[in-house]
């Protein structure tokens, strides 16, 4: 061969050459693209619009693209802008703000900016501030006939009527401790309830909650980078302790005195867990739970005179998972409701009264959710498992039950984004071989056009395939686990590993047929790790029965099925069982901990962030629904703290938290800390000041390459 060849040659596989996935790399990929964002559809569900930038356009399906609207660069010149200075309030991260809301004519829309509420009027972009004070206006919603925007400010709701800006105080008794119209921190958190007031459809009257949290406890956050610490208290009611009393209330649109509704204990006996209006505006329904969770009823209340009617009731005698909303139907006799009551998710069909009810859907897999409803065709659209728990697929169904039909084609994970009428929707595709790709499909399931091409940017890195493979729990139950090796793998070695995990319960399982994509994962494998992660019972997913084996002793099964999945990768024959590590964050965190401390044969190192500690320490809606009250089974409580095991650390073991984290509180590692320390263990602590429950902005950056450090120096 001659020399030029050769240097052609050289030269090919140099170019031929793909990058390793690196946290630079990582830092790169992260950096915004200019595409479309979620579809926001009008009432017709014909159109919708989205935010692609700074710029908020409309998309048409019948001519299969977009047009400009407005630039928001505009709107956020013009707002306001509440002042930012002063403690820190803790408004949840689910607690609806803002955003984009149409008008229910499909002609204008509501758009909240730095505060302000702003209207849009989408066929010519022209737009108007409705609203330019320096306190925010905070979940403006429209009222059905289009005239009036109700919002909340401050701790009161207020009512304005668009055509003449006339504004009308609703409610006049606000304070920091009570919120009408106003959600406390922890029911957006732990029971979905993201806002807490809605318009009667005749648009005459507002039902709102309101939150007394005056007795709920007070968590002494402080900030520490001022040059004067500031006091951040938050109500957090930690299990067991006293949760918000909640009352329900209807005030007319115009003004006057609100009329009270009985609703029952709120503070300790029950939650309030969806609210809304029947068609006709004579009656409100109530969902409401016991505290523990494990009794729901769905009653309606007749405005005047105030009689109840119940809908229906479940019971468990575990726990009941509770997804969605009532969802009415246009002949304003019927709802749809899903429901666990056969021990997996399925749609049923109610009258309004409660007296009749069919069951759409049956099966041993689980409907993701109802995602629309074409009236004219009686059909329900909905996500659902039935192919394997590895995948969503898209199936329709006729409303009495009949002619089931799947939609969707590609293996993979489906997320539907569907207008109300079912004629268009969205269907974001994806699998382990195939990124994300969102194309535009009519109502009968054919495809349009590609709404948002794939990220095609990864092509010029090497990504590592993972795998999926099948292996038995500890009680040999059939689990599902992923791996990926790392790079430049050779058979006959063995590697590190690093068992990634969350195990936690009303959480999607860790194994998919879906896109990984450029992650931590990828970094490690790059390294030199072989990468795990495992399903363990208490997942959503497969069923009430996969979950329930964690009742009243989180942590212990979950533990249990990630020790017999590292043991199946072990068999596997590459995977070095001397240097096993795991990491994971909040119920992750709490796995890494509790798998550094209970199963200390197995794992050698561990990465734990913003790890529960003691479950006494966490909220009482989601820790209550899994371990019941603090004082009917203090053994379990016992049984599942961590510190009283800190005697049995032998591998390493480095936490990481935020000091003002709202969610899973300091308190939780530095108790460990604590323990560890009295048990003259030696581990490594970082510390973050962030008020959020993860790390976000550069900080991530340097605490990735934290955790990569702490492996390398341990496991290799």
């Amino acid at each position: 061969m001659s020399r030029f060849a050769l240097l052609l040659l050289f030269a090919g596989v140099s170019f031929g050459q793909k990058k390793p996935i690196t946290l630079d790399a990582l830092r790169e990929l992260a950096q915004e693209r200019d595409v479309p964002g979620a579809a926001r559809w009008a009432p017709d569900g014909k159109t919708f619009v989205f935010q692609q930038g700074k710029i908020l356009k409309l998309y048409m399906p019948e001519k299969k693209g977009a047009k400009t609207i407005v630039s928001l660069d505009a709107l956020d010149a013009a707002a306001a802008k509440p002042a930012a200075d002063g403690p820190m309030e803790w408004i949840n991260r689910r607690a609806r703000t803002g955003g984009i809301e149409w008008l229910p004519d499909g002609k204008s829309l509501l758009e909240t900016v730095n505060g302000d509420i702003f209207l849009i009027h989408a066929g010519n972009g022209r737009w108007e501030q409705i609203t330019k004070t320096d306190v925010a206006e905070i979940d403006p919603k429209p009222s059905p006939d289009g005239k009036r925007i109700a919002f909340r400010r401050g701790s009161d709701l207020y009512t304005l009527e668009i055509e003449t800006r006339k504004e009308t105080r609703l409610t006049s008794d606000g304070s920091a401790t009570l919120l009408n119209g106003g959600l406390d921190w922890v029911y957006p958190e732990e029971i979905g309830l993201s806002t807490a007031f809605w318009w009667a459809p005749d648009s005459q009257s507002v039902a709102y909650l309101q939150f007394d949290t005056s007795r709920e406890p007070l968590f002494p956050h402080e900030d520490l980078l001022k040059m004067h610490a500031i006091f951040e208290p938050q109500r957090y009611p930690q299990a067991g302790q006293n949760n918000a009393e909640v009352r329900l209330g209807v005030v007319q649109a115009g003004g006057g005195t609100t009329h009270w509704f009985d609703v029952g204990d709120t503070r300790n006996a029950s939650l309030i867990a969806r609210v809304g209006w029947l068609p006709g505006s004579k009656s409100l329904y109530v969902i409401r739970t016991n505290r523990v969770q494990n009794r729901l009823e769905a009653f309606a209340i007749e405005v005047e005179p105030g009689s109840v009617t119940t809908l229906f009731r479940e019971s468990d005698p575990y726990w009941i998972n509770l997804k969605g909303d009532l969802q009415f139907l246009k002949d304003g006799r019927h709802f749809l409701w899903t429901s666990e009551r056969d021990g997996y998710r399925h749609i049923y069909l109610y009258s309004n009264d409660g007296k009749d009810v069919k069951q759409l859907t049956r099966g041993n897999w689980e409907v993701n959710a109802v995602e629309g409803v074409d009236e004219a065709r009686g059909r329900v659209f909905y996500s659902s498992s039935e192919p394997t728990h590895l995948e969503r697929q898209l199936y329709s169904i006729d409303v009495g039950g009949t002619n089931q039909r799947r939609i969707s084609e590609e293996a993979g994970m489906h997320s539907i984004s569907m207008g109300q009428t079912g004629a268009y929707y969205l269907d974001t595709i994806s699998s382990l071989t195939s990124p994300p790709v969102t194309k535009l499909h009519s109502g009968d399931g054919k495809e349009l056009a590609v709404y948002r091409e794939a990220d095609r940017r990864l092509d010029e890195f090497e990504f590592l395939r993972p795998e999926i493979v099948r292996f038995q729990g500890a009680d040999g139950t059939p689990l599902y686990g992923l791996f990926i090796k790392p790079a430049g793998y050779q058979s006959g070695k063995k590697y590190p590993v690093v068992v990634m995990v969350y195990g936690g319960p009303d959480a999607a399982l860790p194994v998919r047929n879906a896109w990984v994509g450029a992650g931590l994962e990828q970094v490690l494998a790059h390294r030199g790790y072989v990468v795990w992660h495992a399903e363990n019972r208490g997942g959503a997913g497969r069923g009430h029965a996969f979950e329930t084996p964690i009742y009243h002793k989180l942590g212990i099964n979950e533990l249990a099925d990630q020790v017999a999945g590292v043991k199946y990768l072990v068999s596997l024959g590459f995977a070095d069982p001397q240097r096993i590590g795991i990491t994971g964050w909040s119920y992750g965190g709490f796995m890494t901990a509790n798998a550094l401390l209970n199963a200390a044969d197995v794992f050698h190192a561990g990465f734990a962030g913003a790890p529960v500690t003691n479950w006494l320490n966490y909220d009482t809606i989601y820790t209550e629904r899994y371990m019941g009250l603090p004082s009917e089974d203090p053994d379990g409580y016992a049984a599942t703290a961590l510190a009283p095991h800190a005697a049995n650390l032998r591998g390493k073991l480095l936490l990481a938290h935020n000091f003002e984290d709202d969610n899973v509180l300091f308190q939780n590692t530095l108790q460990l800390a604590n323990a560890l320390q009295a048990a003259d263990k030696q581990f490594e602590l970082m510390v973050y000041p962030q008020k959020t429950h993860t790390v976000t902005g550069a900080a991530s950056n340097q605490m990735n390459e934290l955790m990569l450090e702490f492996f390398d120096r341990n496991l290799k």
